[in-house]
C-alpha cells in the first residue's frame, strides 16, 4: 500500500514504539509497575512508548491535537486534526508475559477517523488503513470474513474485571450469544480484536467501557476492510460512549439483535 505522508508518519512512529516495547517485553519480570486502579496497570514501558509516539507524531505535525491514555489531551493549533493514541493496548497481557498487545494510532479530521495503524510488535503484524484506500495487514489487503451463519461464527469481547458495573450486562450477552455461535474469545486487547474482525479471524466483536484510544484506529481499519461498525447503543457515539459492536455484513444484523437484546 502506498500511503499518505501522514500514514507513513504513523507507521514509522508505531514501529519505533514497538521496538521499545519488545525490548522491555523480553525483560517483563523486571518492569517497574505502579497501580492506577483495580486491574488497571501502567508500566515504565507504556510511558516510554507514549513518549516516543508523542515525539514522533507531534514532532512531524506540531499543530495537531493529541489524545492519549497516559498523557491526556492537548488542544492543537489546528482544531480540525488530532492524534488519538494508545501506546500499549493490552497492558495486562504485556505485564503477564502474554504476547498479545499492540500500539494503536489514529488520525481524526473534523470528528472523523481518517487513518489508523494497529501494530502487533510481538508478531510483526501491522494493520493499517486510510479512508478510501482499503485496509492492509503488512502488504496484504484485508477483507472481513464471508461467513453467513451465526453457528459457524466466532465473536470476541472483553470480560469486565475488578467489580466493574457492566459485568451483569456482559454475562447476559454471553448467555444469549454462546448457544447460537461457534465460540467467544476474550484476548484482552480491543484494538487487536477489531483488527482481527477486519482480517476475517473473528466474525464480530462487541464491548462496553472502552476509551477513545482503544477504539479509534480499529474503526477505520475495520470499515476499510468491509466491516460494519456501530455504537452499541443505537444513535450513540462510539468514541464518546466507549461501546461498540462490529461484524461482517452477513451476520451483523443477527449479532446486533442478540447483543442489544
Amino acid at each position: 500500500m502506498v500511503g499518505s505522508a501522514n500514514l507513513n508518519i504513523m507507521i514509522k512512529a508505531a514501529r519505533k514504539a514497538g521496538r521499545s516495547l519488545v525490548k522491555d517485553f523480553r525483560e517483563v519480570e523486571n518492569l517497574q509497575v505502579s497501580m492506577k486502579g483495580a486491574g488497571d496497570f501502567v508500566s515504565r514501558a507504556d510511558l516510554a512508548a507514549e513518549k516516543i509516539l508523542r515525539e514522533e507524531l507531534l514532532g512531524a505535525r506540531p499543530t495537531y491535537g493529541w489524545l492519549a491514555e497516559e498523557g491526556g489531551a492537548i488542544e492543537g493549533e489546528d482544531p480540525t486534526r488530532r492524534w488519538i493514541v494508545d501506546p500499549l493496548d493490552g497492558t495486562t497481557n504485556f505485564l503477564h508475559g502474554l504476547p498479545h498487545w499492540a500500539v494503536s494510532i489514529a488520525l481524526e479530521h473534523k470528528g472523523k477517523i481518517v487513518a489508523g495503524v494497529i501494530f502487533d510488535a510481538a508478531k510483526d503484524e501491522m494493520f493499517l488503513a486510510e479512508k478510501g484506500q482499503g485496509a492492509w495487514l503488512n502488504d496484504t489487503r484485508l477483507r472481513v470474513s464471508g461467513r453467513k451463519r451465526m453457528i459457524e461464527s466466532i465473536f470476541a469481547t472483553g470480560l469486565p474485571y475488578g467489580g466493574r458495573a457492566d459485568l451483569p450486562e456482559t454475562l447476559q450477552d454471553l448467555a444469549r450469544l454462546m448457544p447460537v455461535c461457534a465460540g467467544v474469545r476474550r484476548w484482552g486487547a480491543a484494538a487487536l480484536d477489531m483488527a482481527y474482525v477486519a482480517a476475517g479471524r473473528y466474525e464480530g466483536f462487541w464491548e462496553r467501557g472502552l476509551n477513545a484510544w482503544d477504539l479509534a484506529a480499529g474503526i477505520i481499519v475495520l470499515r476499510e476492510a468491509g466491516g460494519l461498525v456501530e455504537p452499541l447503543r443505537p444513535g450513540g457515539s462510539i468514541l464518546d460512549d466507549g461501546a461498540v459492536i462490529c461484524a461482517n455484513e452477513p451476520v451483523f444484523e443477527k449479532f446486533a439483535r442478540i447483543i442489544r437484546g
